[in-house]
């Protein structure tokens, strides 16, 4: 069986959005062109991770161009999205391994998130042969999602997805825990309730 792998050039649409509430929330990468939407599960730490490389990526490719790069200080407003996930969230796979790329001839980044696989190793050096050929095995390898973007759209999508990283639950003003919506038994204060 041939490699699934869900292209978007340009999309409409390629955001980091949550199903659920702040506490139990599911985290998702979609793109959108047409009628066609693309939505892959991962986790909150990998869309901060994603977001934070992107944004350094980007920095580094204007240092380099002396400024010269199409690619904007800061998110333009004008492409800004807070609309919600698209629904029904459909979930095609779970993102195990991503990489960030910059196409310097079309000025455009390349996302990729390829979906979560297990690998049977007998070593560290197996187990990191493995990976390598399955990473580079374009005709088998695990389904893909594969984005290229503008440098604007790249800005727009890292401020959107650390946007909502930051916007699950408030941290406790004491032990910077995040305060679940049921209480919160902090441990600065020797796990009692804090009293008003």
């Amino acid at each position: 069986m041939s490699r699934q792998v869900f292209l978007y050039d340009h999309p409409e649409r390629f955001v980091a959005g949550t199903v659920g509430l702040p506490g139990r929330r599911s985290f998702f990468l979609q793109a959108t062109a047409g009628t066609r939407v693309t939505s892959v599960a991962l986790e909150k730490t990998q869309v901060a991770a994603l977001a934070e490389r992107m944004d350094e990526l980007l920095d580094e490719v204007v240092r380099r161009s002396g400024g010269s790069a199409s690619v904007p200080a800061v998110a333009p407003s004008e492409i800004t999205d807070t609309d919600p996930l698209q629904t029904p969230v459909e979930e095609e796979f779970r993102v195990g391994t991503m990489a960030l790329a910059w196409d310097g001839d079309e000025q455009l980044m390349i996302v990729e998130a390829q979906a979560l696989v297990e690998l049977d190793a007998e070593s560290e050096e197996d187990l990191a042969e493995a990976e390598e050929r399955l990473l580079q095995d374009e005709e088998n390898g695990p389904p893909m999602l594969r984005v290229r973007l503008t440098g604007a759209q790249a800005r727009a999508f890292a401020k959107r997805a650390l946007d909502v990283v930051n916007a699950g639950r408030p941290p406790c003003p004491l032990c910077s825990l995040p305060l679940d919506p049921e209480g919160h038994v902090c441990p600065r204060q020797n796990g009692y309730r804090r009293g008003a």
